[in-house]
């Protein structure tokens, strides 16, 4: 009779630290997927072009780079302004920017520059389908918005 009730004890512990341990497993791939979910970009570029015009600006953590038909010029860029940018960039589903229509047709025939936005995250480079210079799809707009008030300045 004893050694029944030892085993059942052994047995039972035994049971309810296998239960311990995959509860742990739970929470540590629930958290692992938190932090995958979070992206890291890396740079963001604006790409505007016409047959006459090739403009783009790169910007980075600490740098704007921008680019006007092979002339190029840097500016430091301020963190609260990276942030701001990246916080944009973060809100949308990369995978999808490329599916996005364009509400215009302007760059078709060169009334407009054809933009496209380009975004490193994570080291995977996601970029947009391209749309007309200042007119750009509501799921790109806050950050297209974003990058032209630092270009503005």
């Amino acid at each position: 009779m004893k050694t029944h009730f030892i085993i059942i004890n052994i047995i039972t512990i035994l049971s309810t630290r296998s239960c311990l341990n995959q509860n742990k497993n739970i929470t540590n791939s629930k958290n692992l997927t938190k932090i995958t979910k979070q992206q890291k970009i890396e740079k963001i570029e604006l790409t505007e072009r016409t047959r006459g015009t090739n403009r783009s600006v790169v910007y980075t953590p600490n740098l704007i780079i921008a680019t006007l038909n092979g002339d190029s010029t840097q500016t430091a860029m301020s963190l609260s302004e990276w942030e701001n940018i990246s916080k944009q960039a973060e809100t949308l589903d990369l995978s999808k920017i490329s599916d996005i229509k364009s509400p215009t047709t302007g760059r078709y025939s060169d009334r407009a520059l054809a933009t496209t936005i380009i975004i490193t995250s994570n080291g995977v480079t996601y970029t947009s389908a391209s749309f007309d210079s200042g007119i750009p799809p509501k799921e790109l707009e806050a950050l297209y918005n974003s990058l032209q008030k630092p270009k503005e300045k």
